[in-house]
C-alpha cells in the first residue's frame, strides 16, 4: 500500500489520492493519511530474567528474598518494564535448572546461592556465601537434592549444561562465593558471565544485583550494569567492589 500525507479542503467525492486497489475518495478538511508508516518503530522482543535461588539445609542462611524483592523493584520502577520478564525458583535441584531452562528459554540466568573454589590471589576471604573455607574441597554451585541437602555441582557440569542453550543465553550471573571459577568455564559457551573471586558477604551480593539489574533494565549494556554493580557495593560503604568479575566471550 502506498502511504499517502497531504493537506486537503474537498467536497464530496474529490479525489485525494490513489492506494492499491483504486482512487480514495472524500469530503475532508485537515490531515490525510494513509497506510503504514514509511520507517515504523521495531518493538523491543521481550527477554526473560530467570533467577535460581537454593539455600540448602545446614548451609548458613541468605537474604535471597531480599536479593529477589529488589531486583523485582527494579523492573517494577524500570521504564522499560514490558521488555523484560522475571521468572523465579526457589531451593533449586539440578534437575530443576534443567528443566527451567527449556520451560522459560531465558536470555539472562541469575544463580543465587552458595559456591566453592580457588579464591583469586591476594585477596582474602571472608565470611559470607560459601560453604567452606576449604581450598582443597571441589569447586561448583550448591543446589539442593532431593531432600533439601546440599547438592555441588562442577563448573564443568553447569557450563556443559548453558553450552547447550548457548543460542538463547545472553549472560549469565552468578552471586555466590568464589563462582569465578565456574564463570571461567562458563563463558567459553555465553558471551558474558559474572562470577564473584572469592567470599562475598551477602549485604555486598545484594548491593551488587540491585544496581546490575538497576541499570541492565534501563536498557544499559551488561558491562555498563556490572560496573554500576560493583559501584553500588562501594556507594553502599562496602569494601568488596573488587570481587565480582566479568568475563566476556567476544567471538
Amino acid at each position: 500500500m502506498n502511504n499517502i500525507k497531504q493537506n486537503v479542503t474537498g467536497n464530496n467525492n474529490q479525489v485525494i489520492g490513489a492506494v492499491s486497489g483504486g482512487n480514495v475518495f472524500g469530503n475532508i478538511t485537515g490531515n490525510v493519511s494513509i497506510g503504514q508508516p514509511i520507517n515504523p518503530a521495531t518493538p523491543l522482543a521481550t527477554k526473560t530474567i530467570l533467577i535460581l535461588a537454593a539455600n540448602p539445609q545446614g548451609t548458613d542462611p541468605l537474604r535471597l528474598a531480599e536479593e529477589m524483592r529488589e531486583i523485582q523493584a527494579g523492573l517494577d520502577r524500570s521504564k522499560y518494564r514490558e521488555n523484560f520478564h522475571i521468572e523465579k525458583r526457589w531451593a533449586v535441584t539440578p534437575r530443576d535448572v534443567q528443566r527451567a531452562l527449556l520451560d522459560y528459554q531465558p536470555q539472562i540466568v541469575h544463580f543465587s546461592g552458595h559456591g566453592i573454589g580457588v579464591e583469586t590471589p591476594d585477596n582474602s576471604p571472608q565470611s559470607a556465601r560459601i560453604v567452606s573455607e576449604d581450598m582443597a574441597a571441589p569447586e561448583g554451585l550448591i543446589f539442593e537434592d532431593a531432600i533439601g541437602k546440599p547438592q555441588l555441582v562442577s563448573g564443568t557440569a553447569i557450563a556443559s549444561l548453558f553450552g547447550l542453550f548457548a543460542d538463547q543465553i545472553e549472560c549469565v550471573v552468578l552471586n555466590a562465593c568464589y563462582s569465578a571459577t565456574q564463570a571461567e568455564v562458563i563463558a567459553a559457551h555465553i558471551p558474558a558471565v559474572i562470577g564473584m573471586t572469592r567470599s562475598i558477604g551477602d549485604r555486598a551480593a545484594i548491593e551488587f544485583s540491585i544496581g546490575f539489574y538497576d541499570a541492565l533494565l534501563a536498557g544499559r549494556s551488561v558491562e555498563f550494569a556490572y560496573k554500576l554493580g560493583c559501584s553500588a557495593i562501594q556507594m553502599a560503604g562496602i569494601s568488596e567492589h573488587l570481587t565480582p568479575t566479568l568475563k566476556q566471550n567476544l567471538h
